[in-house]
C-alpha cells in the first residue's frame, strides 16, 4: 500500500486567494477589521494558527478557541462566495495534469488517495468542490485535527490505516505540497516528502527545503508512477 497524501491550497487548486478574503471578510463582519489577514503569510499554515492570527490582528487580543472557532464559522458561510467569484474571474486553476493522475491513481487498488491539510475540513471541501476532486480523497487530516502540520499528517495516517487493504509502514507515506512548510511537516512526521512547484513558493525555496523528491508539475504520468515505486 502507498498513501498519498496531498496538501490543497497551491498544490490540487489555487482559489485566487478565496480563503484569505473571506477570512478578511469575517473578521469585518465580526470585529469592523477590514484587512486583518492581508499582510499575514498563510500560505502552508494551519487554519487554526490562521484565524489566531488573523483575531489578533483585529482585536489585539490573545485568541481563545472560543474566539477563533466563532470566527471560524463566519469564514465558512463567506468562503462558497469568493470560491465561485474566483471561478467567474478566471483565477481558480488546477495544476497541468493533475486531473490525469489522479484519475490514475484512483484506480490502482494499492493506493490510497488523502489530504493532509492546513484548512478545516468544511472550508477544504468547499474550496475542492468546483474541481470535483472531493470523490477522490475519502479521508485525510486537517487543521481542524490539529494547530500543528505533523500532528494532522499524523491523524491522516491513523485513519488511513482503518482504509487500508493491507499494513504499510511510515516510509509508504508520500506528503506532496507546495511550500518548504510541507516538506518540513512531512519530515517532521516521519514521511517522504514530495514538493511541487503548482503553487505558492519559489522553486529555489523547495529545493532548499531538500523533499525527497521534487516536479514541476504532474504532467509526467510515468515519472509521477516511478516517485512512488509503482510498477
Amino acid at each position: 500500500m502507498k498513501v498519498l497524501l496531498f496538501d490543497i491550497d497551491g498544490t490540487l487548486i489555487r482559489a485566487g486567494g478565496s480563503g484569505r478574503k473571506a477570512l478578511n471578510r469575517a473578521a469585518h463582519v465580526l470585529y469592523g477589521h477590514k484587512k486583518a489577514c492581508s499582510e499575514l503569510t498563510l500560505a502552508g499554515r494551519t487554519d487554526l494558527y490562521n484565524f489566531g492570527q488573523a483575531y489578533r490582528k483585529a482585536t489585539g487580543r490573545k485568541p481563545t478557541r472560543a474566539a477563533v472557532e466563532r470566527l471560524h464559522q463566519e469564514y465558512l458561510k463567506h468562503l462558497p462566495y469568493y470560491v465561485r467569484s474566483s471561478i467567474r474571474c478566471g483565477d481558480y486553476h488546477i495544476p497541468p495534469g493533475l486531473r490525469t493522475l489522479l484519475k490514475h491513481l484512483s484506480r490502482d487498488k494499492n493506493i490510497l488517495l488523502g489530504l493532509g491539510t492546513g484548512n478545516m475540513e468544511k472550508g477544504a471541501r468547499i474550496k475542492l468542490e468546483p474541481s470535483g476532486f472531493n470523490v477522490y480523497f475519502l479521508f485525510g487530516g486537517y487543521g481542524s485535527d490539529s494547530f500543528h502540520r505533523p500532528a494532522l499528517l499524523r491523524k491522516a495516517v491513523v485513519r488511513a490505516r482503518k482504509l487500508a487493504r493491507e499494513p504499510f509502514r511510515p516510509d509508504d507515506v508520500y506528503v506532496i505540497g507546495d511550500t518548504p512548510l510541507d516538506v518540513a511537516a512531512g519530515k517532521k512526521a516521519g514521511f517522504k516528502t514530495i514538493a511541487v512547484g503548482t503553487g505558492f513558493a519559489e522553486w529555489k525555496d523547495l529545493v532548499a527545503s531538500k523533499p525527497d523528491h521534487l516536479a514541476r508539475d504532474y504532467r509526467n504520468l510515468k515519472r509521477w508512477r516511478l516517485l512512488f515505486q509503482l510498477s
